[in-house]
């Protein structure tokens, strides 16, 4: 069964980059889509992502489950939105072309979509690449990319480690599963949706008490092997830059830079295709 947002070493040009470079990448990335709320660079930026997913081989049986509930979270975003704001977008825009009334004082206008079409297309933009991130990066490696960027290597660590801890939590999971449905608690499609989540949901409790005791014998044992008292540690996954990490560093940098150029040449960054 193929374990969700696992890293498995597929042999790509993405899979040899070293973890820094994958680290600053996204970071630019994120900052970009978050600067930006200009249609033309996000679509451009989900061009990019996609095409990245398609290289990276990455299939989507390891990201559909996470992907579902982000979408889902998606969602509740953009309702919240217009419940809240329904003429934020024709405040951004400066115009209000009602479409349609909806309900007393929330009727569909043309700016207000068009203002939660970018947010939507905001996920589409980080979303995957935080997926390719995941699943291209060895942790190990990653934790030793980190530290050599300055970041302290008790942070690295503990970040190798809660990526490592991913598939376990997943089996752990599988197996709390299985043993309820081995009691005849019905979990599958065959049950009713409010079902499922409320039977679901009483996992959760098996799961975090598996989890704290696993936490707490990787805890003690890395005490006991004194880990954190020196100041510097030498790792044994360790990945040099090569040329393939220049060139994506200064692509992405030069596109982020462009990217928040063009975004804020007029001085907003919200591109207005009826201003």
């Amino acid at each position: 069964m193929t374990k969700l947002l696992s890293y498995t070493d597929k042999g790509t040009w993405i899979h040899r980059l070293s973890g820094s470079t994958k680290l600053i990448f996204f970071l630019l990335w994120c900052v970009t889509s978050a600067m930006t709320y200009d249609t033309r660079i996000l679509l451009i930026m989900i061009a990019v992502t996609v095409t990245l997913f398609a290289l990276s081989k990455t299939e989507w049986r390891q990201i559909s489950a996470v992907f579902k509930i982000v979408m889902f979270f998606m969602i509740l975003n953009v309702v919240a939105i217009f419940i809240i704001s329904p003429y934020q977008g024709c405040s951004i825009y400066g115009s209000k072309t009602v479409l349609t009334s909806f309900l007393p004082g929330h009727a569909v206008t043309r700016e207000e979509l068009f203002y939660l079409f970018n947010v939507v297309i905001k996920y589409f933009t980080v979303t995957p690449a935080i997926f390719i991130f995941l699943v291209t990066t060895d942790p190990s490696e990653f934790a030793a990319s980190m530290n050599t960027i300055g970041i302290p290597y008790t942070v690295a660590y503990s970040v190798a480690i809660a990526l490592r801890y991913i598939p376990d939590v997943q089996g752990d999971y599988r197996r709390i599963r299985n043993a309820q449905q081995a009691r005849g608690i019905e979990m599958s499609k065959k049950a009713k949706l409010s079902e499922r989540i409320k039977r679901t949901s009483s996992i959760i409790f098996p799961l975090l008490f598996s989890a704290m005791e696993k936490i707490n014998i990787v805890s003690n044992a890395m005490e006991l092997r004194g880990f954190g008292k020196k100041k510097k540690r030498s790792w044994y996954a360790y990945r040099k830059f090569q040329a393939a990490d220049y060139i994506v560093l200064i692509i992405s940098g030069a596109f982020c830079v462009w990217a928040l150029w063009f975004t804020f040449r007029d001085g907003s960054r919200f591109w207005n295709p009826w201003g």
